[in-house]
Order: structure tokens, then C-alpha cells, then sequence
């Protein structure tokens, strides 16, 4: 099998495109069975990261002191994006192998089955529904790390199927458009986590003593909820078709009698250079995002003392700006390419960063607005694009394991470190050292855009693979 190159700017031949959808499978259905899907995926993951923020320093770790319980939260926090790259690995595995959407079938209901069990977990000192009086002790943050680890492990799995499963369908020169459905649902399930537990914040109460409504059970229910979402988006997944890109590689791979190779082994061996590059250049965005969700709703409560319902309802806020941001970006990267778009957002990241914690050390609610706001749009305008970027940089036979291997190096980079790192800074009162950091992670994100090259004119059909830079293009054999 051969690589075509086009020049960055150039055009190749356009093949004759698969169906882009057979008459079981619309494009909106496809649409929707991305975006339900990752939208559950997410939510399960955000509903960790605000009672990271909010409940489990005090339910888990009752024996430290408010900084040291914190950072220990947020530790478990960070141990997903370690799991990550190991679902990344394993379900790109088999979703180059056996399907997308079986694979994507999977990663929805070891999410839904983590979340769940962490919603019934007892505390370290205190019971769950009436059960454990007394708590388990170091048995509660010790099962707390394995359901995260879980959780990790299946986001690590989702994000690219999700992505391959609109992208693989898209008409070409729309592949923005379609691609951006799976990274909506990370702004739907963004308002529903905040506003499940603004919900039960304010029927539970917003105090956050340990024997309170809201902490003895309040909390738990979002992650009870998560079971019902899951039994619709099996549902809705369950329904779609196979991608037309991935049946033709498997037909095609099935006339060939060269050895069968692991996708793994062959994303790291031909494709390495990529990986680093968008694991580089996407490091900016995490770090913007989980900054400016999961550690600013702590530091808004904890250090700033915004109430609760104030916090979670700025969030949902946030969360419909941040989704008009990803969709006008998405659909803009069809016009003017993927790499002047994530340039811009990173360019802006750079600076900002350096604004975020003096404008929040305001104390003003309304400063703690305009940060988030700002922080999401910025992050959302990378976060557009990057669904159809990823997929396009990566071969047919390997493209859901080397898209997630890229997605979750970033997620690594920016997502598990910086808050763990701004924790220890905040607890020693060094908050410009935070923004330092993360226009540093910014500053590097740049120079992997800078040599990136422009993705959106490539060819993603089994039969007409194309990777646009020669300096960066690996003939396979």
C-alpha cells in the first residue's frame, strides 16, 4: 500500500467516495449517535471532576488539611489521563480491527458501569444509603482510583471512535462540519454535570459540611443518573452502520496476503512524528479546559468563596458559549484550513493565561465570569477543528489507535499535570507561577502548530490515503 502526497495548499484526485451513508444509516443519525455518545461519556467524566472539586476532599480524604485533601482529590482526578492512552491503545486496537462502532458499543457501558459504582461508594468515614455506617477507610479512596482509572480508560477509547465514526462518513470539504458533533457533546454533558449538581446542590443544600443533605447524597445522584443515559445511547449506537471507509479497508485488507500487523505497532513505527505533533498541539487546549472547569470550580469555592449554585451556574453558562465556539470554528476550518484556526486559539491562549489569576484574584463574581467565558471560547475554538484534524492525519488501517494516541497525549500533557501542578502552586499562594505555566504549555503548543501541516484537503478513503507533508509522510509498505 502506497502514501500520496499533495503539497500543503494542493488537491489530489478525488476517488470514488463510499456511500456516505446506506438507507439505515442518515448522516444525522450518525450525527446523533456521536454526539449522545460522547455526550454521556463526558458527562461521566465532568461529574468526577466537579465532586473532585467539591465533595470527595472532605467524603474521601477527611483526615488532611484542606490543601493537602485537594490536591490528593485531584490526584485521582489526574489518574484517568494516565488510563487513557491505555484505552487508546486497546480499543484502538480492536476498532481498527473489528469496527468502530462495536468498539464505541463497549467503551459507553464500562464508562456508565465505573461512574455508577463511584455514585454507591461509602466514604472514608461516613456510610452510602444507609449501608457501611462508619465508612471503609482506605478502602474508599483506594476503590475511588480504580473507578477512575476505569473512566479514563474508556474516554481513552471514545473520543476517536466518535470522531472516525462522523469523519469516515462526511461528504468531503465537510468533514469540520460533521466532526464537530462528537465535540458538542463535550459542551452538553459540561451544562448537564454543572447542572445536575446545581439541581441537587439546591434541593440538598449548598453547605459543604460533612453530615449535609447535598454531601451524604446529593452528590451522588448525578452519578446514578448516569445509568439511564447509557441505556439510551447503547440504544441509539446500536443502530448505526459501520463507517463505509472502515468496510472498504477491511475488504480491502482481506485481499492481501502480506502479514497481519498490530495497528498499534504500525501507528508508533510509521506514524510517530504525527502523534507527537498533535499530542503537542492540542496540549494547550487541555490545559485551558480542565483548568478552567474542574480546578476554577475548587479554587472559585474554596479560595474565592462564590457560592455553589453561583459556580455551577456560570458553568452551564460557559458550557453553551463554549459550544457555539466549537461549532463556528469547526465549520470555519472547512473553509480556511485546520491549522489557522487551532493557531489562532493557541496564539490567544498564550497571552491570556498569563491575565487569568490576577483577573480572578479580583474576588468580583463578575471577574470569575468573564474568565471562564473567555477560557472556554478560546479553548473551544481549537476544539472544533481538532475532530476532523486528528482523523486526517492517520491511515486507514491504524487512524482510530494513531488518533487516539495523539488525543490522549495531550490530555496527559495538559490535562492530568496542570491541575496537579496549580494545586501545589495555589497552596503556597503562587498564582502567577500557574498562569506562567500555562502559557509555557501554550507557547509549546505554537511550535508543534507551526510545523504541523494543513490536514483538511487529505483524502481519508481507504483507497486514496493521503498525508500532506513530504517531510512528515512515511511510505508503508
Amino acid at each position: 500500500m502506497t502514501t500520496t502526497n499533495i503539497e500543503p495548499g494542493g488537491s489530489a484526485p478525488q476517488p470514488p467516495i463510499p456511500s456516505a451513508a446506506s438507507p439505515k444509516t442518515s448522516l444525522k443519525k450518525v450525527a446523533a449517535a456521536s454526539s449522545i455518545g460522547t455526550t454521556i461519556e463526558w458527562y461521566d467524566f465532568f461529574i468526577y471532576g466537579t465532586a473532585a472539586a467539591l465533595v470527595f476532599p472532605t467524603l474521601f480524604f477527611p483526615g488532611q488539611d484542606a490543601s493537602a485533601a485537594t490536591l490528593s482529590s485531584f490526584a485521582t482526578f489526574a489518574v484517568a489521563f494516565f488510563a487513557r492512552p491505555v484505552g487508546a491503545a486497546i480499543f484502538g486496537h480492536f476498532g481498527d480491527r473489528i469496527g468502530r462502532k462495536r468498539t464505541l458499543v463497549w467503551t459507553l457501558m464500562i464508562m456508565g458501569i465505573a461512574t455508577v459504582f463511584i455514585g454507591l461508594l461509602p466514604g472514608y468515614g461516613t456510610g452510602a444509603f444507609g449501608m457501611f455506617e462508619g465508612g471503609i477507610g482506605i478502602w474508599a479512596p483506594t476503590l475511588l482510583v480504580v473507578c477512575r482509572f476505569f473512566q479514563g480508560f474508556a474516554v481513552g477509547g471514545e473520543w476517536a471512535g466518535a470522531t472516525l465514526l462522523t469523519a469516515e462518513y462526511a461528504p468531503e470539504g465537510k468533514r469540520g462540519m460533521m466532526a464537530m458533533w462528537p465535540q458538542l457533546g463535550v459542551a452538553f454533558a459540561f451544562f448537564l454535570s454543572s447542572g445536575t449538581f446545581l439541581a441537587f446542590s439546591l434541593v440538598a443544600g449548598d453547605s459543604s459540611a460533612a453530615d449535609s443533605s447535598f454531601m451524604q447524597y446529593g452528590w451522588r445522584i448525578p452519578f446514578l443518573l448516569s445509568a439511564v443515559l447509557v441505556l439510551i445511547g447503547l440504544w441509539i449506537r446500536i443502530s448505526v452502520e459501520e463507517t463505509p471507509v472502515f468496510k472498504q479497508d477491511r475488504e480491502r485488507a482481506a485481499q492481501e496476503t502480506a502479514p497481519t500487523t498490530l495497528p498499534f505497532a504500525d501507528a508508533i513505527r510509521y506514524q510517530w512524528k504525527e502523534i507527537l505533533i498533535a499530542g503537542g498541539a492540542l496540549t494547550s487546549l487541555f490545559s485551558l479546559f480542565y483548568m478552567g472547569t474542574s480546578f476554577l470550580t475548587n479554587y472559585a469555592t474554596k479560595n474565592l468563596e462564590h457560592t455553589r449554585p453561583f459556580v455551577l451556574g456560570m458553568g452551564m453558562i460557559a458550557a453553551l458559549v463554549f459550544g457555539a465556539a466549537i461549532a463556528l470554528s469547526a465549520m470555519y476550518s472547512d473553509r480556511i484550513g485546520r491549522k489557522k484556526v487551532i493557531g489562532t486559539s493557541v496564539g490567544l491562549a498564550v497571552v491570556w493565561a498569563l491575565f487569568v489569576f490576577p483577573i480572578l484574584d479580583t474576588g468580583s463574581p463578575i471577574a470569575f465570569a468573564v474568565v471562564l467565558l473567555v477560557t472556554l471560547i478560546i479553548f473551544g475554538i481549537a476544539y472544533g477543528p481538532a475532530g476532523a484534524l486528528l482523523p486526517e492525519l492517520f491511515q486507514a488501517r491504524y487512524r482510530y489507535t494513531g488518533a487516539g494516541l495523539g488525543y490522549n497525549l495531550a490530555g496527559i500533557l495538559g490535562g492530568a499535570l496542570p491541575p496537579l501542578a496549580a494545586a501545589a502552586m495555589v497552596a503556597n499562594g503562587n498564582t502567577l507561577g500557574v498562569g506562567i505555566m500555562l502559557s509555557l504549555l501554550s507557547a509549546m503548543s505554537m511550535m508543534c502548530v507551526l510545523i504541523m501541516t494543513e490536514s483538511s484537503k487529505n483524502v481519508i478513503h481507504a483507497d486514496a490515503e493521503v498525508v500532506v507533508d513530504r517531510t512528515l509522510a512515511t511510505e508503508v509498505p
